[in-house]
């Protein structure tokens, strides 16, 4: 495939930007769509390369492909190109006042309450954190049994989450409802939402009274703690304690607010990933053994899980990056045109809705070699794949709006493996299961379940 030409480009008008053929009248290509999104913009970068325009509904959409479409829509002013203007759907998740319900400049402020979390001390923390959490639950697990996979996942990281992002009295509420609430929250990520995030279904009014019951949850926290003037060392004493650059406190719902934001960046998306990664690594038997391998060498002498131990175990990041490729969680990124675009001497309309989507570009053949097969040896020496441009691999987003909890997302995907493949053989019965496109966040179909059986080999950890 051709890219688009810029080539004579100041010497020709700009063109608007070619639309993919087919379509039905007034659904245009929403059934196709809907049906399986990614086969339908596959057919559109093969139709006309970086750059295409297609309506779903009433919508004119346009999605740019391959890295350097990628820096352009990455690149691209918020007054031109803005995220806030498409993620309303989140508001009645996060709250009001936050994230992309605030002002650039106080969202700005907001995401700097977070740096604390992520800092290198933190992180070695958190190791600690996930190693004892996983632990646990490989313990649960028993000798021999069977896992609905992306159930477990979802409980784990909640579990993993939780402790280190909030506080110590959140995960200890999981078993006693705010585990069932959280996860009410979630499944208010959905493509109706994105749309209509307002309509009054059945599962937008059980995502609003988990909210609510949440916020709640929170409150009482964060009076209890005021009240008893203990500060535990944790994420929410940070946002308690923490000062707008005017001076002023943040509010408790605030406080809520941004505290979802970042268990959402921490676990939803890590869950689902944690999942392909045992999905794919089933049918990769001689990797799951490079793994090891590499275990039993990174911690020989002293048996600790620790931060350093973990940066060293590069083939089982190699095996995440894989999978961020494959399967990239959210396998769209979206914002609307304010102003109008010119890339390659084409044009896009102020009003229409601009994408990316990882799940085409992390498979288009020029960049990756044989891009539908798990090859996690790609990202090592010599061939680098993901090397050829800094937007070659998006799954974690780019420019501004690139999500800040992506180390912390390798960390605990890297901690949660190397304690179950270090415990357990896993086995898979079927193949592996076909993407679930009617979720915002991308799994796989259910059912999705393995089997498991404890290894009789020594733990690299005593």
């Amino acid at each position: 495939m051709t890219p688009l030409n810029s080539t004579n480009a100041a010497a020709q008008p700009a063109m608007v930007a070619p639309k993919i053929a087919g379509g039905w009248p007034l659904l245009g290509h929403l059934p196709e769509f809907v049906r399986n999104p990614v086969a339908m913009l596959e057919r559109g970068w093969r139709e006309h390369g970086e750059l295409y325009r297609f309506r779903l509904g009433t919508r004119d959409v346009a999605l740019f492909t391959g890295p350097e479409a990628h820096d352009f829509f990455f690149r691209a002013p918020q007054d031109q190109l803005n995220a806030k203007a498409v993620y309303q759907f989140t508001v009645p998740i996060f709250g009001r006042g936050v994230a992309y319900d605030a002002s650039p400049e106080l969202m700005a402020e907001q995401l700097g309450f977070l740096y604390p979390a992520l800092r290198e001390s933190a992180l070695k923390k958190f190791t600690g954190i996930m190693f004892e959490e996983t632990s646990r639950f490989a313990a649960a697990m028993g000798d021999i049994g069977q896992l609905d996979l992306p159930k477990a996942m979802n409980q784990l990281t909640i579990n993993i989450a939780s402790r280190c992002l909030i506080g110590e009295e959140v995960r200890e509420q999981l078993d006693t409802g705010f585990a069932d609430a959280y996860h009410d929250l979630q499944k208010g990520i959905n493509t109706l939402g994105f749309f209509l995030p307002r309509v009054p279904t059945a599962g937008h009014r059980s995502r609003d009274r988990a909210r609510q019951n949440i916020a709640q949850l929170f409150n009482q926290i964060m009076a209890q703690r005021r009240r008893t003037g203990i500060k535990p060392d944790d994420f929410m004493q940070t946002l308690m304690d923490a000062r707008y650059q005017d001076g002023r406190p943040l509010d408790d719902s605030e406080v809520t607010g941004i505290l979802l934001t970042v268990l959402f960046a921490g676990q939803h998306t890590s869950a689902v990933l944690a999942t392909w990664v045992c999905l794919e690594l089933l049918n990769a038997p001689t990797y799951i053994e490079t793994i090891r391998q590499e275990m039993r060498s990174v911690y020989a002498n002293e048996g600790v899980m620790n931060l350093a131990g973990l940066k060293q175990q590069i083939a089982l990041e190699f095996a995440i990056r894989e999978n961020e490729r494959l399967h990239p969680p959210l396998i769209l990124l979206v914002r609307k045109v304010l102003k109008p675009l010119e890339f390659r001497n084409h044009r896009v309309p102020a009003g229409t809705l601009a994408m990316v989507s990882p799940a085409v570009s992390h498979r288009l053949p020029h960049l990756f070699a044989d891009p539908y097969r798990f090859d996690p040896e790609r990202f090592a020496a010599p061939a680098c794949e993901d090397k050829q441009h800094r937007y070659t691999l998006i799954g974690f987003g780019g420019g501004k709006h690139m999500c800040m909890g992506k180390h912390f997302a390798y960390l605990q995907l890297k901690a949660i493996w190397t304690v179950l493949l270090d415990r357990f053989d896993f086995f898979l019965d079927t193949s592996v299961p076909a993407p679930n496109y009617r979720s915002w966040v991308t799994g796989p179909k259910t059912p999705c379940k393995i089997r498991y059986q404890r290894r009789k080999e020594p733990s690299v950890f005593g």
